[in-house]
């Protein structure tokens, strides 16, 4: 099946009202340009820095402008509406990192919460610990859709390939991987890590990013992008500021990708020992 999709790109602020409204006119976009399938980046709702700030902004998933934002206009504009993620606030104080899919008649189909925590130390000082806020996921699913199976992932996610590979062999046809990389990172790794779990796993692969500087300081690199099962580029944004990509994905080309390199039936279990562990012992003579 042929579908049109589009991934979305922002430059979200601090305050969720007006990223909502922001969003709402991107998408809009997408869905006049013929997009039935459109996706937004992480952290649609807001990047935040200020953790007070953060939290008093929090609203339980219910009550989130977002998600109410997102859920009418999937049924208003008769398209599947993936919000890459946004801050909702847990009972335990904690937060989610959670992305949302909802219907061409606005019902939610499915959630996922970000599973690998960005917590790092890069070059320059610059430094994050997801972890120190975020409750991370601990399930991974593909959604059965009428245009094809679908699959989660959010931004650092890319680094672990095997949530990739095990929802390939699920069944995913399409990979989302909505992300607000730094630029530091996304300079270094983010086309080669996209394509790579593409051609690896042989889906499509879309990619919503943030790109610019945001006003909690903080730079992202953009270049949202969507893969072909091939590793070729489809689509691309820019480095900064709001936009919108599309392209014609037929589905069928997944198989037609896996029927000609079959990795996903080739796999083998395989131990991994100590070097040298079972070797004859040193200075042995073979009998």
């Amino acid at each position: 099946m042929t579908l049109r999709v589009a991934a979305v790109q922002m430059c979200s602020g601090t305050a969720p009202e007006k990223n909502a409204v922001a969003m709402a006119n991107l998408v809009r976009d997408a869905a006049a340009k013929g997009a039935t399938y459109v996706q937004t980046p992480e952290m649609t709702g807001a990047l935040q820095r200020d953790r007070a700030a953060l939290r008093a902004s929090l609203r339980g998933e219910d009550d989130d402008v977002i998600v109410r934002t997102a859920r009418d206009l999937a049924a208003e504009l008769g398209i599947h509406l993936h919000i890459g993620s946004t801050a909702i606030g847990l009972d335990d104080g904690k937060i989610a990192n959670r992305g949302f899919l909802f219907g061409p008649d606005g019902s939610k189909i499915c959630h996922y919460d970000k599973i690998h925590m960005f917590d790092v130390d890069l070059d320059n000082g610059e430094s994050w610990r997801e972890s120190s806020a975020y409750t991370p996921g601990e399930t991974a699913q593909v959604a059965d859709l009428a245009f094809g199976q679908l699959g989660f992932a959010i931004c650092y996610d890319v680094r672990f390939p095997e949530l990739f590979r095990r929802q390939a062999v699920a069944g995913a046809q399409i990979m989302t991987v909505p992300a607000a990389f730094t630029r530091q990172t996304g300079e270094a790794h983010w086309e080669i890590l996209l394509r790579a779990r593409a051609i690896e796993n042989g889906f499509f692969l879309i990619a919503a990013a943030q790109g610019g500087v945001h006003e909690d300081g903080r730079e992202t690199f953009g270049h949202s992008m969507i893969v072909d099962p091939w590793g070729r580029v489809l689509a691309e944004a820019g480095p900064s500021g709001e936009a919108v990509i599309t392209a014609d994905i037929d589905v069928s080309a997944v198989a037609a990708a896996r029927g000609k390199i079959p990795n996903l039936k080739n796999a083998r279990d395989f131990t991994v020992v100590p070097a040298g562990e079972g070797a004859p012992a040193s200075g042995g003579v073979a009998a």
